[in-house]
């Protein structure tokens, strides 16, 4: 059977995409698949004896079984910590859409599913001239947004929610992420009713847990 993907895509920075993706793959898990996480591109890596490192493809590989080798989770490794575009650029990089193919379908060899977390925002470019949404396209997935809880969400969701339809994209879902402590769960309500596809989990703000222990406040469609 063909592996199934999805992408995760956030309503900005820090909504907390890798938290909730890591937390989703051990969701997918818990039936008994193969699950493997995948960071694309990632800027804000850190040297280290086998290479550039990304804290958050390293979260994905690890959430992952099989565990896939890290160049294929994060194809795509930039040094500087700031937009994909600047850091690629810094590093005299061109980022084009084949190698991340590649490296999508070697992981889809080896799992029945596979998560891809997208960079920032819908919008924000994974390259000069490559948008997030023509890797979506171009691997034929459905988008999962994940909605950071916090003032002024309720905005932020239905803009990315209608920026990914304009751009042809499929929204299936959405999970909360709790970014403020205490925030209120009538916002979340209003996130549900404005949303129109179902709330796969909300994710309580839990600074450092384990994602693993995490998955049980999420639904596996």
């Amino acid at each position: 059977m063909a592996s199934r993907g999805v992408f995760i895509t956030g309503t900005d920075t820090d909504a907390g995409k890798t938290f909730a993706s890591a937390a989703f793959v051990h969701a997918l898990r818990r039936g008994g698949a193969r699950v493997v996480g995948m960071k694309p591109v990632a800027s804000g890596c850190v040297p280290t004896p086998g290479g550039w490192r990304n804290a958050d493809a390293l979260a994905l590989q690890a959430a992952s079984d099989p565990v896939p080798e890290y160049a294929l989770v994060n194809p795509v490794a930039l040094r500087d910590p700031t937009a994909p575009q600047l850091a690629a650029r810094a590093a005299g990089v061109t980022v084009t859409l084949s190698p991340l193919l590649e490296a999508y379908a070697a992981l889809a060899a080896m799992a029945d599913r596979v998560v891809v977390e997208g960079v920032g925002g819908w919008l924000a470019p994974l390259a000069d001239g490559l948008d997030q949404s023509d890797l979506v396209k171009a691997l034929d997935l459905p988008v999962i947004l994940v909605v950071g809880l916090k003032l002024g969400c309720l905005n932020h969701a239905r803009l990315t929610a209608r920026a990914i339809a304009a751009d042809g994209g499929r929204l299936a879902g959405w999970i909360g992420s709790t970014v403020e402590p205490g925030f209120p769960d009538a916002y979340v309500d209003l996130v549900r009713a404005a949303l129109p596809v179902p709330c796969l989990g909300v994710l309580p703000h839990a600074p450092g847990a384990d994602p693993a222990m995490m998955a049980g406040h999420l639904s596996a469609p």
